[in-house]
Parts: structure tokens; sequence; C-alpha cells
């Protein structure tokens, strides 16, 4: 949307605005870096970069006050079971929310008066139209332009591709459980250091939220980042699950599977977070 936007093919946004939860892979941040160098900047279009915190840290800090991931959990029984998944909305969705308002020029808790909003554009294509929803306070009225372009996930990957754009990585925490074995390989086999770092926070969290622990509510069971429910080191990740093995043998709209990977593998939006679809944090803000 932001490449669209600033080559004329969309009305010019006022704003960029990119949710950092400070876990994202290099990959995500050297790609924003890019966006912001060759096709923001020169379109006079301001990136603007909003953070909650570090989701790492804050998850191994038993001081802080932290807002659960949604991990793989072993309980005692021997039942498999997951924690509620709160850290989109305080680490995505509550620091834009709050950046809104400053543009707005009514920071929390002034009240917005009637009629005053922005809008808001949020990268859904036709083949997930059904994730198109309205905005939840007043202030912020969705747009989806991509459907309003009549635009699919294959739609995009061409345009991607023909701007020069075609190794777009998917944003999403390095260390999300909501990976797929693809992804975990894909870290294993690509980046060491990033690999070395979910296998460490993956031992880190074994017992589950440190604030909790501390002060003495400690997981009755285990958690972990991979659903086998096994230490991240050891999980099946080889193993190629029967939806990847699906999406190898097909083609969708003439592109060949392997073209189409980098397009399914995980991501997590601000506005739905999800284990499979492809998703950028760049939101185009108009007032």
């Amino acid at each position: 949307m932001l490449a669209l936007s600033a080559q004329g093919v969309l009305p010019k946004v006022d704003y960029a605005i990119f949710a950092d939860t400070g876990w994202e892979p290099k990959a995500v941040y050297d790609h924003l870096d890019r966006l912001e160098r060759e096709i923001a900047v020169p379109a006079g279009i301001p990136v603007l970069r909003v953070s909650s915190g570090n989701i790492r840290k804050d998850a191994l800090d038993p001081d802080h006050r932290f807002a659960s991931m949604p991990l793989h959990i072993l309980n005692e029984d021997g039942r498999p079971g997951m924690t509620r998944r709160q850290c989109t909305g305080e680490y995505k969705i509550k620091p834009i929310k709050k950046r809104v308002r400053e543009l707005l020029g009514y920071p929390y808790p002034a009240r917005i008066p009637k009629g005053i909003f922005v809008e808001q554009w949020v990268g859904i294509s036709t083949d997930e139209f059904h994730r198109a929803k309205d905005a939840d306070v007043k202030y912020m009225q969705n747009r989806h332009p991509l459907i309003d372009l009549g635009w699919s996930r294959a739609d995009c990957i061409r345009y991607l591709n023909s701007i020069g754009l075609a190794e777009t990585p998917k944003s999403s925490c390095l260390g999300c459980p909501f990976h797929g074995n693809a992804q975990w390989r894909a870290i294993r086999d690509h980046s060491p250091e990033e690999w070395a770092d979910v296998v460490e926070f993956d031992a880190a969290i074994r017992q589950g939220n440190a604030r909790a622990n501390a002060n003495g509510n400690r997981l009755l069971g285990q958690a972990f980042l991979h659903r086998s429910r096994v230490p991240l080191g050891e999980a099946p990740i080889d193993h190629v699950t029967a939806a990847e093995w699906a999406a190898l043998q097909e083609e969708i709209d003439g592109l060949d599977a392997a073209e189409l990977e980098a397009g399914v593998t995980d991501g997590c939006s601000p506005w739905a977070c999800r284990g499979s679809d492809p998703v950028q944090d760049d939101f185009g803000l108009s007032a």
C-alpha cells in the first residue's frame, strides 16, 4: 500500500505506521529501512515507528507487566493447552492508537470530538476479505484499498516483483508460537544468531510468565514455542506438514508454489493475528 500510494496508484497518505514489538527478524527491520529510504522519503510520506516496549525482554522480566503470548502448554496431566494471546493488543494495536490520538491532537485521556477521525488503510487482500472489519473506535475508520482494487495475494506478489521488492519479508515476532515448521526452518538454516536467540527464549519461558512465577503463581505445566510441545532445539521442524505439502503441490493464479512460499509464511497483523497468512505492519493514515 505504501508503494501504491507513493507511485500515485492510490492517493497519497499522510503517514505510514509500523508497530514494532522490538523482536522482529533483522530482515524485517532492514526491509523497513529500505522502504523508508527508497519509497517513503522520495514521496514525502513520513514513516512513524511506534512501540510499547520489547516483547522478548518484557516476557522474561519478573518486574514488568507483560501481555501474554499464545504459548503452547503441556499440562501436568499430559493434556495440551495454550495461554491467552494478549500481545497483539498490547504491542501493536495500543501503540498505533496512541500515535493516532497524538496525530489528531487529542492524546489520551482527552475526549475526541464527534466527527474527528483518521482514515486508516489496512492491507487485506481479496483472499482474506472476511477479515476486513470496521475499527472498534470512532476516531479511526478502516479502509481496505487492496480489496477496493480487487487485488489478490498473487496480484500483490506480482506487483512487489515488478518494483524490485520480491524479497519482502513477513512481519512477525521472531519467536512467535504461531510459526509453522517452514518458518522455524528458515530461521535455523539462514540466521544462526536468531535461531540461537529463539532456542534460548524457548528454554527461558518453560515455566511461563516470569512475573506470575515471581508472584508465586507458577504455571501448572510447561510452556513451549513449538506446537509439538518439546524444546525448540529438539522439535520436529524438518517434518513437512500437510498444509506445507499442499502448498508445494499447487499453483495459484499461475504462480509456482516456490514463488508463493514467502507469501504464505506466518505473519501477525495488528488487526488479526494469525498463523499462516502474510501481512505487513505498514498502515496508511489520512486525516
